[in-house]
């Protein structure tokens, strides 16, 4: 049975040389005492079964999570900083920690007699390396007040807990332990599939909260506690990167604070931090295909980036940025004319149909383009995406294939997930390329073939209908200019010169509703009293104890059943509209219920 709490309270009643010195006979009493001790450290504990049998693993798993990724459950952190991590032998433990604080801090023996001797019986038999982490937390709101924003990370994986030591800045810029706000999350096995985690606080009275940093004491029982167990029990592995994996997440999140105080939006921070590796003065152009309301546009314009959006639909919001934001309102078509060789990159935020083709879009206009995809619906070269493998899920098979497209033009494809409240954050970046711009020809061969390829094995083919050579018409008129009036630039399209793909369908610039709710008054009427008058027929009327009438419910249907009682012109109506006959009936939700 694991003590590991036992040790932990060396620290808080500084006895750790009486346990050392004690002799084995006095071991139990001694134990007996710690669990009273210990009553008076705890935090929250909650016992759980392991049934799926993921322990201890999954306890670990959970850890990591709190450790790399604390602001999934304290809202007010924008990220950490692992600054090192590995393997610290225990003879070395006392002399890592005092270098880790920049000279030994008061009670520094304590701190090292816990992490040495939190194991029951085995206290002094503790040989294995621990592994040492330190971290610095990163608030949302730069605050002055917020002096401590560093932990050292000790996990024990022999005692089945983890440690961790706050730090605090001194005036002269080093660190010393905060003993207030130690604390200890620990992993006991009761039986064979019953566990329970615990969480321990070194002095509960006197710990400090600041909100942002460091919650209330009670915060690590009723938020932190429940998060620990539910992850440990899944014990799953993300099968993408963390988030904001490619640049720094302090940068991020200073850079976020600023712009969210100025626009008060939801905002995407792109570029910066390679522009000032690569020391260009002039910042970075883009043009957004597929860029919707505009936002971005918006937001990058302001900030210096010269750069237009292109999308099939002009939004009313448009028209409230400004002549300095410039819109185009166009169907894109994958051809010579949307090249774009003096822009740095390309921009497709959930650009649905466009996304594969936005790496070959770059990589056709310039050896320096670049491009950044968000990819959502998921769309191949020629049509709808169809499925290969059933070892992936859906995402990610098509984020693979997206990543497939951007190697095979050329990229160095990079792979990050974006801090945004959707399931689809999963994002592209090609900023540099695989080969020398002298091998362009033959790297260009091999994107015409396996475009090819994908149209060939597809069972989306589009055939052009009334068309001699079997080719669609392809192809958009493109405005002479900006909707504001704004000078295009030379990279805008100006006319269709040569398409590159057969087939391809841009969406409708008038996008159409199909929900039941643009059909005639009459006609859903008609349809709504049918099925109703059916369904109160199949519940006669019954008379209660009184001889009063009951309430008549009516009884219920398939829809198969439903769809015999309308004819076929009914049905052909409804057929046409996304939903059919299921969608008119879920709308009108205060006659019918669906089981």
């Amino acid at each position: 049975m694991q003590f590991a709490a036992l040790s932990f309270l060396f620290v808080f009643f500084k006895v750790a040389e009486d346990v050392i010195m004690m002799r084995p006979v006095f071991v139990m009493r001694r134990m007996e005492a710690w669990e009273q001790l210990k009553e008076m450290a705890k935090v929250a504990e909650e016992t759980f079964r392991d049934h799926s049998h993921v322990l201890p693993d999954g306890f670990w798993s959970a850890v990591d999570v709190w450790i790399n990724k604390p602001h999934v459950i304290n809202k007010r952190l924008c990220g950490v900083q692992i600054e090192e991590s590995g393997e610290v032998p225990d003879s070395e433990l006392e002399d890592r920690l005092t270098d880790l604080c920049y000279g030994e801090p008061p009670n520094i023996n304590e701190v090292v007699n816990f992490l040495k001797y939190n194991d029951g019986e085995n206290m002094l038999h503790r040989h294995e390396n621990k592994m040492v982490i330190v971290r610095s937390l990163i608030p949302k709101v730069n605050n002055t007040e917020v002096l401590c924003n560093k932990e050292i990370i000790v996990k024990d994986p022999e005692g089945h807990c983890v440690t961790f030591l706050p730090l605090e800045s001194n005036e002269g810029g080093s660190f010393a332990l905060k003993k207030s706000n130690i604390y200890q999350i620990q992993l006991k096995q009761i039986s064979s599939e019953e566990w329970s985690i615990l969480i321990l606080a070194m002095n509960i009275e006197q710990w400090y909260s600041d909100a942002i940093i460091y919650p209330k004491c009670e915060w690590l029982g009723s938020e932190l506690l429940p998060k620990i167990i539910r992850w440990s029990n899944e014990n799953k592995r993300s099968e993408f990167k963390s988030t904001l994996s490619l640049i720094p997440v302090a940068k991020y999140g200073n850079l976020y604070q600023q712009l969210k105080e100025k626009y008060k939006e939801m905002v995407k921070v792109m570029w910066e931090e390679e522009r000032k590796e690569k020391g260009l003065i002039e910042k970075q152009s883009f043009v957004d295909l597929g860029c919707g309301n505009g936002l971005l546009v918006h937001i990058l314009s302001n900030e210096g980036h010269s750069g237009k959006g292109i999308d099939v639909r002009k939004r009313k919001i448009w028209d409230l940025y400004g002549k300095q934001t410039c819109l185009e309102e166009c169907a894109i078509i994958p051809s010579d004319s949307f090249l774009f060789p003096n822009i740095d990159w390309l921009i497709g935020n959930h650009s649905d149909e466009l996304t594969p083709w936005i790496p070959v879009i770059a990589s056709r206009s310039s050896y320096s383009c670049r491009y950044f995809v968000l990819p959502c619906c998921f769309f191949d070269f020629h049509g709808k995406y169809c499925r290969r493998q059933c070892k992936k899920t859906q995402y990610r098979e098509y984020i693979d294939f997206i990543t497939e497209v951007g190697s095979v033009c050329g990229f160095h494809v990079e792979e990050d997930c974006l801090r945004i409240p959707s399931t689809k954050r999963v994002c592209l970046i090609g900023k540099s390329r695989t080969y020398e711009m002298t091998r362009e020809e033959h790297v260009e061969e091999d994107r015409k073939e396996y475009i090819n390829s994908r149209w060939r094995s597809s069972s989306n083919n589009i055939t052009a209908k009334n068309e001699p050579d079997n080719k669609a018409q392809l192809g958009c008129k493109v405005p002479n200019s900006c909707i504001h009036n704004v000078p295009m630039n030379e990279s805008s399209p100006s006319c269709v010169t040569q398409d590159w793909v057969t087939g391809f369908q841009a969406r409708e610039k008038v996008e159409q509703t199909r929900n039941c709710a643009s059909l005639p008054r009459a006609f859903i009427d008609e349809v709504v009293l049918k099925v109703a008058k059916r369904l109160l027929d199949l519940n006669k009327e019954q008379t209660n104890e009184e001889g009063k009438t009951s309430w008549n419910r009516g009884g219920s249907l398939t829809i198969r059943e439903i769809a015999e009682l309308l004819d076929q012109h009914t049905l052909q109506t409804l057929k046409n509209e996304c939903g059919g006959l299921q969608t008119l009936l879920k709308n009108n939700h205060q006659v019918f219920q669906g089981i």
